[in-house]
């Protein structure tokens, strides 16, 4: 292999560290979560993104971003989520044509119950990514990506 298909699998085997790191995780954190608070993942990240926000509200296509899901699976997840009283969608003041998605007081108090189980489950699935040594160097720099951002 030559210098640029070095560098080539190299960014591939990041990928894949990465991949497996994120796999990992994420079912580790849908297992506790849906076992405690009945929440998948991106779910769960659709409550916590609206919390981090001024006033609980985002538009639609924010929370796409947000939740890397296209504008139609973030339409249906929001409805499911609506169905279930966790969120509401408000009319922008400013622009009738916008939709906010907005946190409910349920919405607010199903996040609060859920962010402990989250958090220790994250936490726990680092250490033990981090007893594996094809990831501990990407656990490793989670802290500096973190300070980076």
């Amino acid at each position: 292999m030559g210098i640029k298909d070095d560098a080539v699998e190299i960014r591939a085997q990041g990928w894949r560290t990465l991949a497996a790191l994120h796999g990992l995780i994420e079912g580790e954190l849908e297992r506790s979560l849906q076992a405690e608070s009945k929440l998948s993942v991106v779910e769960y990240t659709v409550l916590d993104a609206l919390s981090r926000q001024d006033g609980w509200h985002m538009r639609m296509q924010q929370l796409a971003r947000a939740t890397a899901l296209s504008a139609s699976a973030t339409t249906r997840l929001v409805n499911r989520l609506e169905d279930r009283g966790l969120l509401t969608r408000v009319l922008c003041a400013d622009d009738r044509r916008g939709i906010y998605t907005e946190l409910t007081p349920n919405g607010v108090a199903l996040l609060e119950e859920a962010r402990p189980v989250h958090d220790a489950t994250l936490e726990r699935a680092l250490a033990e990514a981090q007893e594996v040594p094809e990831l501990a160097a990407l656990v490793d720099a989670l802290p500096r990506l973190h300070a980076a951002a």
